[in-house]
């Protein structure tokens, strides 16, 4: 059963259609497990050594804050309920700072953008409690009652001068000391952190570290204060009755989903069957030529469940029809907000096209699985996920849901979860030392991690190739979903690779020149933007193209890696050094 392997992340992400029956099914199975780590992983695990798990401020209330930090985000293209929280606190008078390699358009829009380094955000973090702590900057009683390791972490942050982190960060010292400095000023200030700050090998410690700031500084006093990296952590969700882990049977091995590459073409014993739903992987995954080297093997046996005929489709053996969000049920948490959503059909399924718990019901069956859990409908898997006994959860049930269509969590509406401490750390206290960590073989205290593709940490590889790529997602794909609707097609119309004018100076690349973007991976060609909106030493390759609607059949993953996060097991796509150069 292990040479079996299902590949599905968050192309459909409700409850059910995300994790519940199929998970039943593969478990069943005794299939070889999927770490599904593409996405947040690191980051994830980076905030729960500090704060416990993935909890934070309400972005409802950011309208109340007077500084907001946007860090490692998009919002206006990923992140819009926040955003529109962010347009009126502006009107009222907040200042927004947007600290990210790239002058995205968020960044734009706000009243500095602070161009770091990829993957040096950690640097820059210690940087400023090095300043907090230097100048007296910080909330002494927040810190004493609610905080744990003080001393061990004012040791550490004072090596870290603002000048040794501008050497890391390619920023001024002194942006970098007023930064701390209005930081701790500003009454209430709210950070808002994602995911792009964690997808290099120090992913995870990057998070962990900037998630200190805010109880070095007592913003947690207040609704419109705090960090938030993700708040799927206040919800309660019963995930043990949504994907029955009681039914593994033995020790099923498992695979890394960004490593599915090395898994086609390495895996020992090989992977024979490959059921890929809710992903495309032949496009996302990072360092496509391998991943497409195994998806053409002629002894895989490939299924694709999907709603489009995608890059992966072009490789299954058999393509079955999805059904899309308007013609299923399903049951909703959130990324950033507080709210549960029900998810109710539209229309009834068209064609063929089955959602993908209806399929997994159907392969039960014919498969011979009689546990009862395979006969639950898709409105009983919703039941099933909410956990009554939560207090975040008190009032709410799904037949409510599925009338209202939303329902807040259980909560204050000017809520400070962390006020008065509470974290969901196994002290109770934001832990700027963690027992946890240095059980995990990591540095208990923050630290910054250095990407493995960097010029300080790898010298001899950034002379061979001394830019570093970002992929970030183009403003209207939501990585490669909607990548191929006729619209999204309109506005970006070709792959580009944005490149500041010095860089494209010392190597004679023009606006609009076709150029190739390579290492020792692969290449792919784009289409050059020059522009200083990509800080000097940084391109910007905004994806993810579908490879077969791309100029030359290829994408931004031919050059990225399949190294993984220093926690979590998550994806590096933005620790990637590559060279670029004209295309005749």
């Amino acid at each position: 059963p292990q040479s079996i392997v299902p590949y599905s992340y968050a192309g459909t992400m409700g409850l059910v259609s995300y994790a519940s029956m199929d998970r039943r099914f593969f478990h069943r199975l005794g299939a070889s497990l999927l770490e599904r780590t593409i996405c947040s992983s690191a980051g994830g695990a980076g905030i729960a050594l500090t704060l416990g798990g993935s909890v934070g401020m309400d972005v409802e209330n950011v309208v109340d804050a007077k500084l907001i930090v946007i860090w490692g985000s998009n919002p206006i293209v990923s992140n819009l309920h926040f955003w529109t929280r962010c347009q009126e606190a502006k009107r009222r008078g907040a200042k927004l700072i947007c600290i990210d390699p790239w002058r995205n358009a968020t960044a734009q829009k706000c009243h500095q953008w602070i161009g770091i380094r990829p993957g040096t955000d950690a640097a820059f973090a210690l940087a400023v409690m090095h300043v907090l702590v230097a100048e007296q900057r910080y909330d002494t009683e927040y810190v004493a009652k609610y905080t744990l390791g003080f001393e061990d972490l004012k040791a550490r942050v004072a090596e870290w001068t603002p000048e040794r982190a501008a050497g890391i960060c390619g920023v001024d010292a002194k942006t970098i000391a007023a930064f701390a400095r209005e930081y701790a000023a500003a009454r209430p200030a709210a950070i808002r952190i994602n995911y792009g700050m964690q997808r290099h090998y120090g992913g995870g410690m990057a998070v962990r570290t900037v998630s200190c700031l805010p109880a070095l500084t007592g913003h947690w006093r207040d609704p419109a204060g705090g960090i938030q990296l993700g708040t799927s952590g206040f919800y309660g969700l019963d995930h043990h009755a949504l994907e029955r882990p009681d039914l593994i049977r033995g020790n099923p091995r498992k695979v890394n989903m960004c490593a599915i590459g090395d898994a086609l073409l390495e895996a020992d014993p090989p992977i024979r069957a490959l059921y890929v739903y809710n992903s495309n992987p032949v496009a996302v995954a990072p360092d496509s030529a391998k991943v497409a080297r195994g998806f053409a093997r002629q002894d895989l046996f490939t299924v694709v469940h999907d709603v489009f005929l995608t890059d992966t489709c072009d490789y299954a053996d058999i393509v079955l029809p999805a059904t899309t969000q308007l013609e299923q049920f399903d049951i909703h948490k959130s990324y950033g907000h507080l709210y549960m959503l029900a998810n109710n059909p539209a229309i009834a399924p068209l064609g063929e096209s089955k959602p993908n718990a209806e399929v997994f019901r159907l392969l039960a069956k014919r498969m011979g699985f009689t546990e009862p859990c395979f006969d639950d409908d898709d409105e009983t898997v919703a039941r099933q996920a909410m956990n009554k006994s939560h207090p975040n959860m008190a009032g709410l049930d799904w037949e409510t849901l599925k009338e209202k269509g939303w329902q807040r969590l259980s909560v204050p509406q000017k809520w400070a979860p962390f006020a008065q401490g509470n974290f969901p750390t196994p002290s109770g206290k934001c832990e700027f030392y963690s027992e946890t960590a240095a059980k995990m073989g990591l540095d208990p205290l923050p630290t910054y991690t250095p990407p493995i593709e960097n010029p300080q940490s790898n010298p001899a590889l950034a002379a061979r190739y001394p830019l570093a790529m970002i992929s970030p997602p183009a403003r209207h794909f939501l990585n490669t979903t909607f990548a191929n609707l006729p619209f999204a097609l309109a506005v970006d119309r070709e792959p580009r690779l944005e490149i500041h004018p010095d860089d494209a100076a010392a190597r004679g690349i023009a606006e609009g020149q076709k150029v190739r973007v390579f290492n020792d991976r692969g290449s792919v060609t784009l289409t050059a933007r020059v522009t200083d909106d990509a800080r000097p030493g940084v391109v910007v390759a905004q994806s993810i193209w579908w490879k077969k609607l791309s100029p030359d059949g290829r994408n931004a993953n031919e050059v990225t890696s399949q190294a993984l996060t220093d926690m979590g097991q998550g994806a590096t796509f933005y620790d990637c050094l590559v060279e670029v150069a004209a295309v005749a």
